[in-house]
């Protein structure tokens, strides 16, 4: 079994993994460091997904890297686009000869004695077994299954006798031109979908059980492209950036504090864009608040164009049970198919689903708390990336690296090795993520808590987070600093002259 060691080791190499090397690149350039990624090839989802359609669901001012600006022209870009921009920056800051493909972390084993992780990977190319060590464990390998989309056990469907797909596996040699399409789903991923494939369909059908709140908006953006003939790139891009993240924070907030008004813009936005006449009401109003789920945003209203344009349209029903010829519906309505895509959702799977150990003790990651939502309580020198649920993924991970290289860099000039989060005392334990979207609820339980308050609450904002994440506080009440050979600290007391989570980082 080989063996090596880096100061840094990262998981992943996607749009969190390469950005969390380039930020090592840029901000603590004496670490070594090497990128783990289980497939055998850069850009993690974006490149995984290959559907017809695949984009992004938030514009690329915010989604794209802070230290290098998104020059494009649409600012809701396709899937092919992002990836290439991801490789690209992975070869501008020398990230792709760090990446080692086809390792796939099983296990992680943390030792106090000597300060180290021992990472345990199998290489999927050639069965071999490898160990490394490092001092930081860096996990970037998002919160869902690349080899399993989720599809629930739908009635009869092995009675059905055309072509079913998932999104996620989408298979190169389907071709649905002339086609009956049904697309099961009403998220981001089916409205997605929908208009792609209408563009050569004979038909497409969405198919909801409910529905979910869709937005039009436009794949450019003006601002960014005003500014842009009249300022350099990286001028322009941080003031599109901000403007974009604030408007994206008032529309959470609004959302959250007057959902009602919210609501109604929506349905009024949907019903100017649809014939006269539609039943908004029953294909676009969901059953739940704006930003309960992820709004589906839809570029240039795609989505309301083909069924506009009779291309394409939406069915909210059950479904009764496949048949050999398509789906029949519980209000006894059959959509004839020769393709149905179950666009059902993920499945959740926290450190690319590993299992880790301290000392020895196995860790339940349902029992920890997560400190400023990317470290876990009695876990030492580990960070993770999830991005945010409101906005885009990147603002986060940014942020994550960002104060990852800080740690690195307070370890360094105060003589430490180790920086453990310390549990909370007491007090509320609620989800990490705050989603009721399907595919959370399915699998939230088995994913880390968050506490009551600063450090250990998520707060999905990104202003905020700035300001705690760049300028806050490294030592708080919520960590502590230590050697190689000092024990791990065990849950933090509650002190009795100040509220247990009062700590805010």
């Amino acid at each position: 079994m080989a063996s090596d060691h880096v100061d840094v080791l990262i998981v992943g190499a996607g749009l969190s993994g390469v950005g969390a090397a380039c930020h090592l690149r840029r901000d603590c350039p004496g670490k070594t460091y090497a990128v783990l990624e289980a497939r055998g090839a850069i850009g993690g989802t974006w490149d995984l997904f290959r559907y017809p359609g695949v984009r992004s669901d938030s514009d690329m001012f915010t989604l794209g890297y802070s230290f290098r600006p998104w020059t494009d022209p649409k600012a809701i870009a396709d899937g092919d686009s992002i990836r290439d921009y991801v490789r690209r920056t992975a070869r501008e800051y020398g990230v792709t000869e760090h990446i080692r493909f086809h390792h796939r972390v099983v296990r992680a084993e943390w030792d106090s004695g000597t300060a180290r992780w021992t990472v345990r990977a199998r290489r999927d190319d050639t069965g071999e077994d490898v160990a490394l060590t490092c001092a930081f464990l860096f996990v970037c390998s998002g919160y869902y299954r690349y080899d399993a989309g989720y599809t629930p056990d739908l009635p009869g469907m092995g009675e059905y006798a055309g072509r079913l797909v998932h999104p996620q596996h989408w298979p190169a040699d389907l071709d649905h031109t002339g086609r009956r399409v049904v697309v099961v789903g009403s998220g981001a991923t089916a409205v997605t979908l929908v208009p792609a494939l209408a563009e050569r369909a004979a038909h497409v059908t969405l198919l909801q059980r409910s529905p979910t709140y869709v937005i039009a908006l436009s794949s450019r953006d003006g601002l960014a492209d005003a500014l842009r003939r009249r300022l350099p790139a990286k001028v322009a891009y941080p003031l599109v950036r901000w403007k974009n993240v604030l408007l994206g924070v008032a529309n959470f907030q609004l959302s959250r504090r007057a959902p009602g008004l919210v609501r109604r813009f929506l349905l009024r936005a949907a019903a100017g864009r649809l014939p006269a006449g539609y039943d908004v009401g029953r294909h676009f109003s969901p059953r739940y608040d704006p930003w309960d789920q992820r709004l589906c945003v839809v570029p240039d209203g795609d989505l309301f164009t083909a069924v506009g344009q009779g291309r394409a349209e939406v069915v909210t029903d059950r479904i009764d049970t496949f048949t050999p010829t398509g789906v029949r519906l519980a209000s006894g309505t059959e959509l004839t198919a020769d393709i149905v895509v179950t666009a059902t959702g993920l499945n959740l799977l926290a450190l690319g689903g590993m299992t880790i150990s301290v000392d020895g003790a196995e860790v339940d990651l349902a029992d920890t708390v997560a400190y400023k939502g990317m470290m876990l309580s009695g876990v030492p020198n580990l960070a993770m990336t999830i991005g945010y649920t409101n906005a885009s993924w990147t603002l986060k991970a940014d942020l994550v690296a960002t104060y990852v290289c800080r740690l690195l860099r307070h370890l360094d000039a105060t003589g430490q090795q180790i920086v453990t989060p310390l549990a909370p005392g007491s007090g509320e334990r609620v989800p990490l993520i705050d989603l009721k979207s399907g595919y959370v609820l399915r699998g939230v339980d088995a994913l880390p808590k968050q506490g009551a308050s600063a450090p250990w609450r998520l707060h999905q904002n990104y202003p905020r987070d700035v300001l705690l994440m760049r300028h806050g506080r490294l030592t708080d009440a919520g960590v502590r600093f230590s050697r190689a050979g000092a024990p791990p600290p065990g849950p933090r007391r509650p002190d009795p002259a100040r509220p247990a989570d009062a700590a805010v980082g």
